[in-house]
């Protein structure tokens, strides 16, 4: 990822939560979307105001699906730097912007591409599977990518007599390990907001409110520790659902609960809202905030239109190799 340069970004301004200034950066963002031929994608943990702006709100699977059709000129992407790479991998010929270089993601920061090409060497034939929260340089040494909400179908598409590399998450690999039978060599990777939503947590706000729906992201410290539980009985089966963000939205939207405890960053809980908004929806931990998303912002956005920046950009022998594990990931769901 590019270092940041803070000389060459604008700051939070205060003022764009007043109503005026808002309407102001809104009306600005239209016309430049409009003047430019931008499409804005926002994923599911971006403020509120920049998911009702955007084109498409998604995870990272429906984004990458979407940047790859999209007709547009240009690419507002409002997520994290590995998601803008990818977009640009996916469109070479278009231009790519992200509001903010320090977007990033720590997860991410876990694995370089040369630790990938050393592990791969203790392991020759296997197949790698690298999470999409990846960089581009990491993609181009892997076989496939995934995301959260097709991970399992992707583990169980590569043959069994294959041994599987899966970086970097390895709360999602012994999750996968658990539900896919299939025994992996796992990165010792996190991010640091699903790692910090821990097993007490989850317990707190069962016991505070015992009639709620449980929906925990399988990156979440707490995943496996709730399906022992489930397992033994010590939690209903009926109450518990590790899911990627889409299948938590499709969730809600069809459960006959009313009340839901979210294991996952906050952000999603505005799609929640507007899914459900009868429901009731609780974070299972107040800490589930990722600063690198919060990165973006109105103003943000609208000075990317306006300036043209940050335009991302991939080596070409990078996005070549990166290219085919990243069109794997977008065509198996």
């Amino acid at each position: 990822m590019t270092a940041v340069d803070r000389s060459t970004t604008i700051p939070n301004d205060p003022s764009a939560r007043d109503p005026e200034r808002q309407r102001a950066l809104i009306e600005s963002i239209d016309r430049l979307r409009r003047e430019r031929n931008a499409v804005i994608l926002a994923h599911n943990y971006q403020y509120p105001e920049i998911q009702d702006i955007a084109d498409y709100v998604g995870d990272s699977l429906g984004l990458s699906q979407y940047a790859a059709t999209t007709d547009a000129d240009v690419i507002a992407f409002c997520g994290v730097h590995f998601m803008a790479e990818t977009a640009k991998i996916l469109n070479p010929s278009k231009t790519v912007l992200l509001p903010d270089l320090g977007a990033g993601c720590s997860l991410a920061d876990t694995i370089t591409a040369e630790q990938l090409r050393e592990w791969k060497a203790q392991f020759p034939g296997a197949v790698v599977v690298s999470y999409v929260n990846t960089t581009a340089e990491v993609k181009a040494e892997s076989d496939y990518c995934c995301t959260s909400g097709n991970a399992q179908a992707i583990i169980e598409a590569i043959p069994e007599d294959k041994t599987i590399l899966f970086c970097p998450d390895m709360f999602l690999g012994t999750y996968l390990e658990s539900v896919t039978g299939r025994k992996m060599q796992v990165w010792l990777g996190e991010c640091h907001v699903h790692a910090g939503i821990r097993p007490d947590d989850v317990a707190q706000r069962l016991e505070a409110s015992p009639s709620s729906e449980l929906l925990i992201h399988p990156e979440c410290g707490c995943a496996s520790n709730c399906m022992y539980h489930v397992s033994t009985g010590d939690l209903p089966a009926d109450r518990v659902h590790v899911l990627g963000t889409e299948s938590m939205l499709k969730r809600v939207a069809e459960s006959p609960a009313q009340d839901f405890i979210v294991a996952t960053e906050s952000g999603i809980i505005h799609r929640m809202r507007e899914a459900a908004p009868a429901k009731v929806f609780r974070t299972v931990s107040e800490r589930a905030i990722c600063k690198y998303m919060k990165e973006i912002t109105l103003e943000r956005l609208e000075w990317a239109l306006r300036e043209n920046q940050h335009q991302i950009v991939v080596a070409p022998d990078v996005a070549e190799r990166a290219e085919l594990a990243i069109r794997r990931m977008v065509e198996i769901v």
